[in-house]
């Protein structure tokens, strides 16, 4: 008999968190441990908004996996997953002949985009989600903007900017480029009030579920520095030249960036798992109902909130508690203990409206401009010490 199998799918904030705690609690003669992602690096997710707008460098959000795992303790595989057999506990990869198999599975990769039935979407809108995303956005925007004035007509859909959802990765995004426009105007010699800066959302507010005097806040700063909201308006297509509302109206628009929401990943209704959206309700272990070895975790998981009785969002702070969790259970399990319930405890919630700005809630406590953008710097700043420690806390923070 060999030591028990672990594989962890996905190097975001739940595998690596999970990754972190089993190198920290076990010893080589304790258990195989496999991490599977794609890249050799882990990018932070919640900072993609930043390299997207031009306002940082995609380094920032990127870490080295190899700087932050114990390869030691933990066996690396640089590969693209391509599906996995929950009952024969098998995973594929693109780039592996034999499958890897497994005693327990973490699935753990990241999402994909939710498009709400709207068309186009995938084919002709940019999307916020990884680093060569990112770097595609800021450098078509800036092509785009580089053309205006070199065109006889000089036409206004090259600045105008459509951005799909006011959810937090669309709001965050809008902030960055309030501080981004100004600039790229006087590089290339364009009006400020010329460029158009819209952004759409379905639901009747920005930042649905988020508290209405922030929200308004919100709103507002982002309004007194250009930015038009369409709300209640659902995108029902985006097209080569633009987007279609509902109702027929068209915009017009060389840079469509789409941020409304995500589902789980395809490989689990692939594998033939009941999905809600393509999530698993997970029990309070973070098993795939019927399953004992199979742990959903992430964007991935679907977990009820008992005071509203409405899903979670997938964030990276619950990606990041399931993780831990789930680290400390498998450790029990290996040596004879019985796991501990996943329960989640939401430190609370920020959001960047640019450099200077933001809004959130720590406690019950609201912040609003200045002090909430220090503390969403301080919160990420924390993944990175949770991450690698002091070191890796201080190299970001010096960036």
């Amino acid at each position: 008999m060999g030591l028990p199998k672990i594989v962890v799918l996905g190097a975001g904030y739940g595998g690596l968190m999970t990754v972190s705690g089993l190198q920290k609690q076990l010893n080589h003669q304790e258990a195989e441990i496999t991490l599977v992602n794609q890249n050799p690096y882990h990018y932070v997710t919640t900072k993609l908004h930043e390299p997207a707008a031009g306002t940082l460098s995609p380094e920032y959000a990127r870490v080295p996996i190899k700087s932050v795992v114990d390869t030691n303790k933990v066996r690396f595989v640089e590969d693209r997953v391509t599906g996995f057999d929950p009952d024969k506990k098998e995973v594929y990869l693109e780039n592996a002949s034999d499958p890897l198999t497994y005693d327990d599975l973490v699935f753990a990769l990241g999402a994909n985009t939710e498009t709400f039935g709207a068309k186009g979407v995938l084919e002709n809108a940019h999307l916020i989600n990884n680093l060569n995303s990112v770097r595609m956005i800021r450098e078509h925007m800036e092509y785009m903007f580089s053309q205006y004035q070199n065109t006889e007509e000089k036409r206004d859909d090259l600045i105008t900017i459509v951005v799909g959802g006011a959810g937090f990765t669309g709001i965050e995004y809008i902030g960055e480029l309030v501080d981004r426009i100004p600039k790229l105007c006087r590089e290339f010699d364009i009006p400020r009030d010329q460029v158009r800066l819209i952004s759409i959302e379905a639901a009747p507010t920005a930042l649905p579920g988020f508290d209405k005097e922030l929200v308004d806040y919100a709103v507002q700063y982002l309004e007194e520095r250009g930015v038009e909201f369409r709300l209640s308006t659902p995108i029902e297509e985006v097209t080569t030249d633009g987007v279609v509302l509902k109702g027929g109206e068209e915009i017009k628009a060389a840079t469509v960036v789409w941020t409304c929401g995500v589902r789980g990943n395809s490989l689990l209704e692939e594998a033939g798992l009941e999905t809600m959206r393509g999530r698993i309700k997970v029990d309070e272990y973070l098993r795939a109902p019927g399953y004992e070895n199979l742990y959903v975790i992430g964007d991935n998981s679907l977990i009820i909130n008992p005071e509203n009785e409405r899903p979670y969002p997938p964030t990276a702070q619950m990606a990041t508690q399931q993780g831990e969790t789930l680290a400390k259970n498998l450790v029990a399990a290996l040596r004879g203990g019985s796991p501990a319930p996943f329960e989640f405890s939401l430190k609370g919630t920020l959001a960047s409206l640019g450099r200077g700005s933001a809004i959130g809630v720590v406690g019950n406590k609201k912040l609003f401009g200045f002090s909430a953008s220090v503390m969403k710097r301080l919160n990420d700043w924390r993944w990175f010490y949770l991450l690698g420690g002091l070191s890796l806390m201080m190299k970001k923070a010096k960036f």
